[in-house]
């Protein structure tokens, strides 16, 4: 079969700026919206902000009501809860996500299960649930983040835990995309450092593996039917990359040290969304598959910085934990690429680089200092498996021995 030559690439309109939440209004009214559903979480809504997004539309003629019980780091659970509130209180003409990228997945679920019937099981990625495609045009919805780190105001992927099977799995369809993903740095200064020091990892993530992913050159050729979002390593891709790197290396040890710094938290909201950007067409690969299981199955760890509760690795922390190892091990498919990332980071060798800029704000040692053992490499290495649509961006064909030794090599860091 012959090889790709087509890339493709699609990204949500972009207002960004100091201020860019207080247009809101204006915005959904250009999109014929007057009735809408704001969508955070409990410690978002306590700053404030969704409040003053949702009062600061009504100068526009937005009536707004705001549901605040997203679920950090959502489940299947949480997710069917937002969705009966959501049915319950409509219809509405849009939704506006204000917060993390928790807030923003559910939001993203929210407005495909109000407007296409099924379940949730359906709709998720295969071999865990049905791959179903949404057979009905979605609402609009903006995306507005609180938290630098996620990419998900670009993206077309939803991210949940399915309780029952203790794993993280996702729904991937491109018109899960936010109409409009509204960008304002003024929202992130409240971010404690532990929250900035993960989501400052999820966004390196997704710029070095969208950077380092198998290019898409080296797929199959599609029919027109057969493309999907991720299409690999291409050239629109690797500028927003790149650039995100060079804003991270100046601005992520600032950000986390220092979160009154609105020079750092601006370029920490630029490289979010360049990342973005680039990842969500390019797509992420060994690192987010092992995030996966690690997030899905912790049981006694929770980190400072997030609200108390239930045991937690948050997505970035989980995503970081296992990059060093598996950019090492996918250094020999480019080893022109993985050292000009780490030039881009301010170094020469990306394993030093990214172990030296974990300790310095703060990510745990490793995954034995999140409560995993040798014992649990098995199940972890099960559960990343299942993430082939991730697993098939790695460069390099990946074999479960593949991820076990990853596994065992970042059970300590250093």
């Amino acid at each position: 079969m012959s090889r790709e030559t087509i890339f493709t690439y699609a990204a949500p309109q972009l207002k960004f700026g100091a201020g860019a939440a207080d247009e809101i209004g204006y915005d959904l009214g250009q999109l014929g919206a007057r009735r809408v559903l704001v969508i955070t979480d409990p410690g978002v809504a306590a700053v404030g902000a969704p409040q003053r997004v949702a009062d600061a539309m009504r100068r526009y003629g937005v009536v707004a009501e705001v549901f605040a019980d997203v679920h950090v780091e959502p489940t299947d659970t949480s997710m069917r809860h937002a969705v009966e509130v959501a049915r319950a209180g409509g219809p509405w003409d849009a939704f506006v996500a204000v917060g993390g990228g928790s807030c923003i997945d559910t939001a993203k679920a929210v407005n495909l299960l109000t407007t296409n019937p099924g379940d949730l099981m359906e709709y998720l990625n295969p071999p865990v649930g049905g791959g179903r495609a949404p057979e009905q045009p979605l609402k609009p919805l903006v995306a507005v983040p609180t938290t630098t780190g996620t990419g998900a105001e670009s993206t077309t992927v939803c991210v949940l835990d399915v309780l029952e099977l203790k794993l993280k799995t996702g729904i991937s369809h491109a018109r899960l995309r936010p109409t409009l993903a509204v960008v304002d740095p003024l929202l992130t200064v409240t971010q404690p450092p532990e929250v900035t020091a993960a989501s400052g990892m999820d966004i390196l993530c997704h710029a070095l593996e969208s950077y380092t992913a198998k290019p898409y050159t080296e797929f199959d050729a599609k029919e027109p039917g057969q493309r999907v979002p991720y299409c690999g390593a291409n050239p629109v891709a690797d500028m927003w990359a790149e650039r995100s790197m060079a804003l991270l290396a100046r601005s992520l040890r600032t950000a986390v040290a220092h979160g009154d710094d609105l020079v750092a938290r601006t370029d920490m909201a630029l490289a979010a969304t360049f990342a973005g950007m680039g990842f969500g067409n390019a797509g992420v690969h060994i690192p987010h598959a092992n995030a996966y299981p690690i997030a899905g199955g912790v049981r006694g760890f929770h980190p400072a910085g997030y609200p108390e509760g239930e045991p937690l690795v948050p997505h970035g922390m989980a995503v970081a934990l296992t990059a060093r190892e598996a950019l090492r091990f996918t250094h020999e498919s480019s080893p022109q690429r993985h050292r000009r990332a780490a030039e881009l980071l301010g170094g020469d060798d990306l394993p030093t680089v990214l172990t030296a800029l974990m300790r310095d704000i703060g990510i745990p040692n490793g995954i034995a200092a999140v409560g995993y053992d040798e014992g649990d490499i098995d199940t972890l290495v099960g559960g990343a498996m299942k993430q082939q649509r991730l697993l098939a961006i790695s460069p390099l064909p990946v074999r479960e021995e593949d991820l076990a030794g990853i596994f065992d090599r970042s059970l300590s860091l250093w």
